[in-house]
């Protein structure tokens, strides 16, 4: 990997989820693949455990959430998070 293509140090990768998602199945699956390659750390968090989460994302589950900000939803797509997360 050169180093343009490298992750930033201290990405924090987090999935937000809630349990029987069929689109948050892909989704893991995605963002652990991702992850694994780049060598990142990541997180899963059910909205369900956090009122505030659930208000805001039922909805759009699944979603990447990047340094705290929300990058995608619905249906991750892997390159478009690769690319996220070493630029």
């Amino acid at each position: 990997m050169t180093d343009s293509a490298a992750p930033r140090p201290n990405h924090e990768l987090v999935l937000l989820t809630k349990p029987d998602c069929h689109l948050c199945e892909a989704a893991r699956e995605t963002v652990a693949a991702v992850a694994d390659d780049l060598g990142l750390e990541w997180q899963e968090k059910s909205i369900l455990e956090d009122p505030e989460l659930e208000r805001r994302f039922a909805e759009e589950i699944p979603v990447v959430m990047i340094d705290g900000v929300q990058r995608d939803f619905w249906r991750i797509d892997p390159e478009r998070l690769r690319r996220l997360l070493t630029s």
